[in-house]
């Protein structure tokens, strides 16, 4: 494949950039990638796990000098702070990027602090697994996922096909939409899931330690498939929710008054509205599994990424 970007640099080397960070190696879509993590301790483990031809450089500053696109893969709440350490060498015609669960706050912290004639394209890859650091990265993690854009109003056209066509080069399917409505649809389908996976977790504890009973020795299936996620990186989902903090809100209220109406037809005897609940539910999730399954490519299953959890990269991979 043809490179789509000259230089890129990556900032941050956790689950999510060094998959970016593999999948641009194997895919070759940049001539030059340079990378950096604020940590040391990941730094050296990046040397160690040799990723393809990435250079690894100290600081952010330095991985974006001269760069054609920057991608920012660090916790929502502090990529503004990344942005204004990079900000004096950002060149003129660079695309600045990142991969945050949060849009709105990220775009109103950001674009004051954003030199003229750069590009803010944010983007949010819908991909990961409960599992993080540079061990983690998968280069398949996004293939056939959705990667959403949110650039601000008024953004150049080219800037978007731009950040549009490397995403499609690392096998996702690309959306763009506004800030305000990607923050409404991720706090209902990834953060009030992400809190009650966290909540069940701990009402699983206290129940434990109150009736002295194994609970999560003998946890069914189904409870851990819910709290796998409670597992996710605890400094990520914490600035999640306080970013994204109007939209969880709303949502979560929303769940709050479905859940007590759940709870007084159970109180109640009501079986026909818990049936009725159920069988939507059923029919709903049939529809998603229906759509998803159409859209996968058949040489490229989802299970394959299991296959290369913590193995370490190298050009022989």
């Amino acid at each position: 494949m043809r490179p789509v970007i000259g230089r890129l640099a990556i900032i941050g080397q956790g689950l999510i950039g060094s998959s970016i960070t593999r999948a641009v190696y194997e895919r070759k879509l940049a001539r030059e990638t340079v990378v950096t993590d604020a940590s040391p301790k990941v730094r050296k483990r990046l040397l160690e796990l040799g990723l393809g031809e990435a250079r690894i450089v100290k600081t952010a500053a330095e991985a974006a000098s001269g760069a054609d696109m920057i991608i920012g893969c660090v916790p929502v709440r502090s990529f503004s702070q990344v942005v204004g350490e990079m900000a004096p060498v950002l060149k003129p015609g660079a695309i600045l990027s990142d991969v945050g669960s949060v849009k709105q706050g990220v775009v109103a912290e950001c674009l004051p602090i954003i030199p003229p004639g750069v590009h803010f394209v944010p983007a949010h890859p819908l991909a990961g697994t409960e599992f993080s650091g540079p061990d983690a990265g998968l280069p398949r993690l996004f293939v056939n996922r959705w990667c959403i854009l949110t650039p601000p109003e008024g953004s150049e056209e080219t800037a978007i096909d731009s950040t549009r066509r490397f995403w499609e080069a690392m096998g996702s399917r690309v959306e763009v939409m506004s800030p305000a409505r990607h923050d409404m649809a991720l706090a209902i389908t990834s953060h009030v899931p992400h809190l009650a996976a966290f909540s069940i977790f701990h009402t699983a504890l206290a129940q434990e330690d109150k009736d002295h009973s194994p609970v999560i020795q003998f946890s069914a299936g189904a409870f851990k498939d819910f709290t796998r996620i409670a597992s996710s990186n605890p400094v990520m989902w914490r600035d999640i929710f306080l970013m994204n903090r109007e939209p969880v809100l709303e949502a979560l209220r929303s769940f709050i008054t479905d859940m007590e109406a759940c709870a007084r037809a159970i109180e109640e005897g009501d079986g026909d509205t818990l049936e009725k609940l159920f069988s939507v539910s059923r029919s709903t999730r049939r529809k998603v599994i229906e759509k998803e399954h159409i859209s996968q490519q058949p040489d490229e299953p989802d299970d394959a990424l299991k296959d290369t959890l913590f193995r370490p990269y190298s050009q022989d991979n």
